[in-house]
């Protein structure tokens, strides 16, 4: 018989960002009588990443960034990580802080290549467009890479519950075809991890309810159709699902799913780089604008954030 699990943990593998999420069993209240016992409360897990060269730093996201540096850039210390790995590409912050500084050495979005079927993605075709010198990986060894960190990361926080013998959850957009699916499950192989695939609006679904569970006859009222729109990094998802409440709970039924639409983030920040392309009075190349895109995110990012500026400079090499 398989060990129970201790810990339930949920992975979001982002366009633009990956974030965990985990529910601790040992916390759950058990219930007395015929009064339900109270489920453990979900939290973040805070992922430990390099934010400068040597310095790591604990994020609630981890960008979903990878950077190729070249041989000279980074001494070895300067990408050891806490739990004594140095490696030969950088993830995370700091990739977002190279990558905007030197051209055609970051990858990024990674989950949207993961679905372009005009490219062969088990091909080592990332960073799109660099120099022949920088070594470049497929989109599902640059979403294998991600999530070896959060593995190696969780192992060293929790020694007696490695996450390759937890529950785990990975999301996927509903509109991903079934290459997307098995490129997904095959980046979460490679990372030593076996994960069950869940699709995003279904997930914000079941968030929905849990929040309601006290009240759900009066929060879905007569609803028993919802449209979940989910508007990410890379894509926009549409979801419709049937609802029926039942005596052993609600039963969801997807009976419609939109089409694959590559439409997010990303194209915010490609707009940004194109203005700004107009206004330097040139066209760059395609790694120089890779740059550029990745000065624009960073920008939109502070310019979004809680503690604002009143502006962001942008500055391409």
């Amino acid at each position: 018989m398989a060990a129970v699990s201790r810990f339930l943990v949920g992975i979001d593998l982002g366009t633009t960002h990956t974030v965990v999420a985990f529910a601790d069993t040992a916390k759950a209240t058990p219930g007395e009588g015929d009064e339900p016992g109270t489920p453990p409360p979900v939290e973040t897990f805070d992922v430990d990443q390099l934010v400068a060269p040597g310095e790591v730093g604990q994020r609630p996201m981890l960008p979903s960034l990878r950077y190729q540096p070249s041989e000279s850039e980074l001494a070895s210390g300067e990408t050891a990580l806490p739990w004594g790995e140095s490696s030969d590409h950088v993830v995370g912050e700091l990739a977002g802080r190279l990558g905007a500084k030197v051209p055609g050495r970051l990858v990024a979005s990674a989950k949207s290549w993961l679905s372009h079927s005009a490219v062969d993605r088990s091909a080592d075709i990332l960073p799109w467009g660099a120099p022949a010198e920088v070594p470049k990986v497929s989109p599902v060894e640059a979403s294998a890479s991600y999530l070896r960190h959060l593995r190696a990361n969780w192992d060293q926080r929790f020694p007696n519950n490695p996450l390759h013998t937890q529950e785990v959850v990975l999301t996927v957009p509903a509109s991903f075809d079934e290459g997307a699916r098995a490129l997904t499950l095959e980046a979460a192989k490679r990372a030593g991890l076996k994960v069950r695939l869940v699709e995003e609006p279904q997930a914000a679904f079941y968030a929905f309810l849990d929040e309601q569970r006290d009240r759900l006859e009066d929060a879905l009222g007569d609803t028993r159709l919802a449209v979940i729109v989910d508007v990410g990094g890379g894509t926009t998802d549409l979801t419709l699902i049937q609802v029926e409440l039942r005596e052993s709970g609600p039963r969801l039924t997807r009976i419609a799913v939109g089409e694959h639409l590559m439409l997010g983030g990303d194209n915010m920040d490609l707009t940004l780089a194109r203005i700004a392309e107009e206004r330097l009075g040139r066209s760059l190349d395609a790694a120089r604008f890779h740059q550029l895109v990745q000065q624009c995110r960073l920008a939109k990012e502070r310019l979004l954030s809680a503690d604002a500026p009143d502006d962001a400079d942008i500055t391409v090499l």
